[in-house]
C-alpha cells in the first residue's frame, strides 16, 4: 500500500492550480466557444483582432516612437511641438491620439499620467489600458501621493526629482518620453524599442535597463 504524502499532494495541487487560466480567462474562452459554435463569430477573426492589439496597436508602436525620438533630434522636436502630427508621419495616428501631448522625463523631472475621471488612454500607441490604470485607487492615490504609489510599482524617486502628474481627458491625452538608458547610444531602433516598457510611457516605470526588459 502506497504511503500518503500530504506535503507532496499539496505541492501537486498548487502546481496544477498555478498553471490553470484565471477565472476571467476561462469565462472569456467559454463565451467565445459558444459564440463560435452558434456561428455568431469567427474564431480566426477574434485571433486576428487579439494579435492586432497585442502586436501592432499595442505598446510596440509607442516604443517605436520613443526609440525614434531618442535617435532623431528633429523628429523629437516635432514630437514635442505637435505629437499628433509627428506620430501621423509613422501612420500611428488614431482616434485616441488626435490630441496628444508628449511630456519628457529628465534627470530632475519625472512625469506620470492618470485619468481621474475615467480611463482616457492613447490606446492606438499603447494598446489596451492595463487594469490598474482604470481602478479608482490608482486614479485617486496617484494624484495625492505619487511617490508612495510609485514605490508599489518598485520605483523609488529621489526627493530631489520633481514629480508631475498629468490628468488625461477625452480632449487631451499624454505620452511620457522616458530617458534613454545609459550605454544604449550605439543600439539600432529595434533594440532600443525593446528596452521601452509600456509602464515607462505611462510613468509608473522610470529606470529602463539594457539587459533586463521588465514585463508590465
Amino acid at each position: 500500500m502506497s504511503k500518503f504524502d500530504s506535503k507532496r499532494i499539496t505541492e501537486i495541487h498548487q502546481h496544477l492550480h498555478t498553471h490553470l487560466p484565471s477565472d476571467s480567462a476561462l469565462r472569456v474562452k467559454t463565451l467565445e466557444s459558444l459564440l463560435v459554435e452558434k456561428g455568431l463569430v469567427n474564431g480566426e477573426t477574434i485571433d486576428a483582432w487579439v494579435e492586432l492589439y497585442s502586436e501592432v496597436i499595442g505598446p510596440k508602436r509607442g516604443a517605436e516612437i520613443v526609440a525614434l525620438a531618442w535617435t532623431d533630434p528633429e523628429f523629437k522636436q516635432r514630437l514635442m511641438n505637435n505629437a499628433s502630427l509627428a506620430i501621423d508621419e509613422l501612420g500611428f495616428l488614431g482616434t485616441a491620439t488626435g490630441h496628444l501631448q508628449v511630456v519628457e522625463n529628465t534627470p530632475l523631472v519625472h512625469n506620470l499620467v492618470v485619468c481621474t475621471l475615467c480611463s482616457c488612454y492613447p490606446f492606438s500607441i499603447l494598446g489596451i489600458a492595463p487594469a490598474w490604470y482604470k481602478t479608482a485607487a490608482y486614479r485617486s492615490r496617484i494624484v495625492r501621493n505619487p511617490r508612495s504609489v510609485l514605490e508599489e510599482f518598485g520605483v523609488e524617486i529621489d526627493d530631489s526629482i520633481e514629480i508631475r502628474v498629468w490628468d488625461s481627458t477625452a480632449e487631451l491625452r499624454y505620452l511620457v518620453l522616458p530617458q534613454q538608458p545609459e550605454g544604449s547610444k550605439s543600439m539600432d531602433l529595434k533594440l532600443l524599442s525593446s528596452l521601452v516598457t509600456r509602464n515607462s510611457m505611462i510613468g509608473t516605470d522610470r529606470f529602463l535597463k539594457i539587459n533586463t526588459r521588465r514585463k508590465s
